[in-house]
């Protein structure tokens, strides 16, 4: 039986995590390297072992939980490991077609958009004020663009 919290939560998760985490190694190793092929081998290994642990992570955050079952555990882990993996390979895209200074523009637009379009249908969907929860999650999401981006030129100034 499919439970429809454990893929919201599988989605949710992997997603958030596939955006922010894939943004901020594609940002940080641009900066740091300037090398397509560093951003490319970054990417894939987020889209592969992140993409594992974080869907471990989950299945073990649902076992802890006594009201999960055995099923909904797993399409939590399962839906995490999908999302998580295909999310983070959708930035190669940009990365292979365009320069480097546009793809981490496009890739910078096209993470706020998804992050956006998630806040905006989970707020609406628990009746809150969209903006609110839009607002809070694209300020975060920024702050990881902007410190990753320094921590990277930071590694390259060494």
């Amino acid at each position: 039986m499919i439970k429809q919290s454990s893929i919201t939560a599988g989605l949710s998760f992997g997603l958030t995590s596939g955006v922010i985490t894939t943004l901020g190694l594609l940002i940080g190793l641009e900066a740091g390297t300037g090398s397509r092929t560093a951003v490319l081998a970054g990417i894939l290994t987020i889209a592969v072992a992140d993409a594992l642990s974080d869907a471990l992570g989950m299945h073990i955050a649902e076992e802890s939980d006594k009201k999960n079952n055995r099923a909904a555990i797993w399409q939590t882990t399962i839906t995490t490991f999908l999302v998580k993996f295909f999310i983070a390979t959708t930035f190669i895209i940009p990365v292979i077609l365009l320069s480097m200074d546009m793809a981490v523009i496009v890739s910078a637009v096209w993470g706020l958009f998804l992050i956006i379009t998630l806040t905006f249908f989970i707020a609406r969907k628990q009746k809150k004020n969209p903006w609110k929860s839009v607002s809070e999650h694209v300020l975060i999401s920024i702050v990881v663009i902007v410190t990753t981006y320094y921590v990277g030129n930071w590694v390259a100034s060494l």
